[in-house]
């Protein structure tokens, strides 16, 4: 019995100490093209964005303008939404994948 509850403990502690597997990533990086207070066009990227998770744009998360042009150079499918928080209409980027300066988005979530 006292074998028993070493090995359980032994175990647990095995368990408790041992690394968490990180977050899943996609690999490579998503931009797109967002305007500028003054006027002009900046480009943003995500690096090796999370996947599943949502991710709003931040130079357009606060404002009323939307982000476009978005080009996918991860290896993730990438949806991008109209909306912040994933919300409003969507579209799906595969791996490679690119868009005119007439898709929209707010935000992203990558498989």
């Amino acid at each position: 019995m006292f074998a028993r509850t070493i090995t359980v403990a032994a175990s647990c502690l095995a368990l408790a100490l041992s690394p968490c597997a990180p977050a899943q990533a996609a690999t490579g990086t998503f931009s797109y093209r967002f305007p500028t207070e003054y006027g002009g066009l900046g480009t943003g990227e995500l690096t090796h964005p999370r996947s599943g998770v949502c991710i709003n744009l931040p130079e357009v998360r606060d404002t009323e303008d939307s982000a476009h042009t978005p080009s996918n150079a991860t290896d993730s499918t990438v949806t991008v939404f109209t909306g912040i928080d994933c919300t409003g209409d969507y579209y799906s980027l595969r791996p490679g994948g690119r868009a005119s300066s007439r898709l929209l988005l707010k935000s992203a979530v990558f498989s």
